[in-house]
């Protein structure tokens, strides 16, 4: 571990140090942040690609007392640098994907037009090869006895750390604070589309028994069969549905429980900042109004610690640039608690 005897956790950050100012290595830090800088099937928005590299900025004025889990950050967390090659790779593509996203928005089709075909196929041979290295990265980290975190990108990204974090952990269930339900299959002809992950994960991933949704208000009238129709895996709380039960009376804490009581033993939290109120990331690429207050997502996680039940990773998701930094901002303190959570929910064994 580091030698903390120097640091000041009280002090003005040290941008020379690592992600909220802390003088840790990935060698020696518990916890490691995976940034994925890949937005190409976003279809309104973009910039959260570049995310990383803004909430490290941000999270150097993010203080390190947390009243949950005043100690998280003595256990270390280390932020990876995004991969260059995997940024280009997304800028490339994100280019082709929007001239084929307004071909195919004008009723055009694909099969008549050589190059649109070739789009589509090179976007999904892109989407693969992401979807193996986010699997091989994170595996990795896992394998050496790390916690991880994914720092998206868009919603697309963690679908190969959700299968590596299967492969460590067995049957586990997904928390999705959201604005959309993601169950799009192969939306826009895009197999790994963003609005697709949840629906690719079930598919893909059975370990994975249970999905949980929350603060969706975006959706289409195919996903909302496709929840009916899975009612086994799927339980998702919609937006308007949590407002009129506390409209007439029932308190937050009791939905919250009853929220908790779906999820199995370990649980992976999959954070996509459109599931906040849009005055909290006006620049999401996807934003719609309604939404959480940040302290209501906070106190939804902390339960699920207070349960008993073993958080295993997380991945947070479509936080994007701006000039004021806003998004960032609050991102980095959506990421601070993720990471008080999962240090504080996977406490060392000391032989």
């Amino acid at each position: 571990m580091a030698d903390l005897a120097q640091f000041d956790p009280n002090s003005v950050s040290n941008p020379e140090n690592n992600i909220y100012g802390l003088p840790f290595t990935e060698e020696d830090a518990r916890l490691i942040l995976l940034p994925v800088p890949w937005e190409v099937t976003v279809s309104f928005g973009s910039g959260t690609a570049r995310s990383a590299e803004q909430i490290f900025k941000a999270s150097l004025q993010v203080d390190l007392f947390d009243p949950d889990v005043p100690d998280g950050w003595k256990e270390g967390f280390f932020l990876k640098e995004s991969d260059k090659k995997v940024l280009l790779k997304s800028d490339y593509l994100r280019k082709e994907a929007e001239l084929y996203i307004d071909f195919i928005s004008r009723g055009d089709e694909v099969e008549s037009n050589q190059f649109m075909t070739r789009t589509l196929k090179d976007v999904n041979e892109g989407s693969v090869f992401l979807n193996n290295w986010v699997y091989q990265q994170t595996k990795a980290l896992l394998d050496n006895g790390k916690l991880v975190g994914l720092l998206g990108g868009d919603h697309s990204t963690p679908l190969g750390f959700m299968k590596a974090i299967a492969e460590k952990h067995g049957d586990f269930g997904i928390l999705q604070v959201d604005a959309h339900c993601d169950l799009r299959e192969s939306y826009e002809g895009f197999v790994y589309s963003h609005a697709s992950i949840m629906y690719n994960a079930i598919q893909e991933i059975p370990q994975m028994k249970k999905l949980v949704q929350v603060g969706i208000r975006d959706y289409s009238f195919g996903e909302w069969e496709f929840i009916q129709d899975n009612s086994d895996r799927v339980k998702t709380y919609f937006d308007r549905d949590i407002r009129i039960r506390q409209f007439e009376g029932e308190t937050y804490k009791a939905i919250v429980d009853e929220i908790v009581s779906n999820l199995p033993q370990k649980v992976y939290i999959s954070f996509d900042i459109d599931g906040l109120d849009p005055k909290l990331c006006p620049n999401t690429g996807t934003p719609v109004q309604g939404g959480f207050e940040v302290e209501q997502t906070f106190y939804l996680m902390n339960k699920i610690r207070q349960s008993g039940r073993q958080i295993i990773g997380f991945d947070l998701c479509e936080v994007s640039t701006s000039e004021s930094g806003w998004d960032a901002n609050v991102g980095a303190r959506v990421l601070f608690k993720l990471c008080n959570l999962l240090v504080s929910g996977n406490p060392e064994k000391h032989v």
